[in-house]
Order: structure tokens, then C-alpha cells, then sequence
């Protein structure tokens, strides 16, 4: 898994809508901000011309929980793609506390590119391919 060539970095600040009853993000937050910097990483890194012509949906999250975070915190979503099958492309996050970078969750999401046409799975061009994982 490669975690330093082709890391995305979003900040994200904590919202006081973000803090749940127990005075901490809330669980679902967390898995807001993975979305959030998967689609900030495509619209920064993939041409235009493929970003007319794919979308992205969610397969499956998995998410850990290490740390809370609070308001006020600076935060930072790390992602980076590794393996991809035709049509499954795998997303890891790491949810950072901006301050000291320790990190407060771990997300793995399974990504599906979508022909933004048809709006069916679709097969990525070999440039997309080699920009989003790793062979």
C-alpha cells in the first residue's frame, strides 16, 4: 500500500453541526469527510475530460475509530488508491489531527467508477488507471 508517492491531503476544519451528543465528531462525520476528500482528490488530479465522463459510487466502507476529535480541531483527510480490478478501486483514509498528525480514524472504501453516460460500471482509461492505484 503506498502511502507517501500519491497522497492527497484535504483540511478540514470541525463544524460546531459535526459534534454529537457526547461532545465529540460524530461516528458519521467521519465517513463524510472520507467522501469529501475522495471527490476533492479526483476533481484535483483527473482531467476534465475524465471527469465528464466518469463518476464514482461507494461499494463499501470500512471505518476505525482511534481517536476523537473536537471542536475546533484542524483536521486532515489523507488519501491515496491502491489495488484496482476492472471495475473496484480501493480508497484508504487516514483522518488526521492537524496539530500533532496523530490519527483519529482509518477508513478502506471500495470505489466504483461509473460511465457518467450509460450509468453502468465502467472500465477506466490506462491514464486514470496509473494516476489513481497501484499495479
Amino acid at each position: 500500500m503506498n502511502t507517501t508517492l500519491d497522497a492527497f491531503e484535504l483540511p478540514i476544519a470541525v463544524e460546531p453541526s459535526d459534534i454529537d451528543q457526547l461532545g465529540h465528531v460524530n461516528n458519521v462525520t467521519y465517513i463524510r469527510w472520507v467522501q469529501e476528500a475522495a471527490v476533492a482528490h479526483w476533481t484535483a488530479a483527473a482531467s476534465a475530460e475524465d471527469q465528464a465522463k466518469l463518476y464514482w459510487v461507494v461499494l463499501r466502507h470500512e471505518i476505525d475509530y482511534k481517536q476523537p476529535a473536537f471542536l475546533n480541531d484542524g483536521i486532515i483527510a489523507r488519501t491515496w488508491v491502491g489495488s484496482a480490478s476492472r471495475v473496484r478501486f480501493v480508497r484508504y483514509t487516514d483522518v488526521l489531527r492537524a496539530g500533532d498528525r496523530a490519527v483519529l480514524a482509518r477508513a478502506l472504501t471500495t470505489w466504483c467508477p461509473m460511465d457518467a453516460q450509460t450509468r453502468t460500471p465502467a472500465s477506466v482509461s490506462a491514464e486514470v488507471r496509473a494516476r489513481f492505484s497501484i499495479p
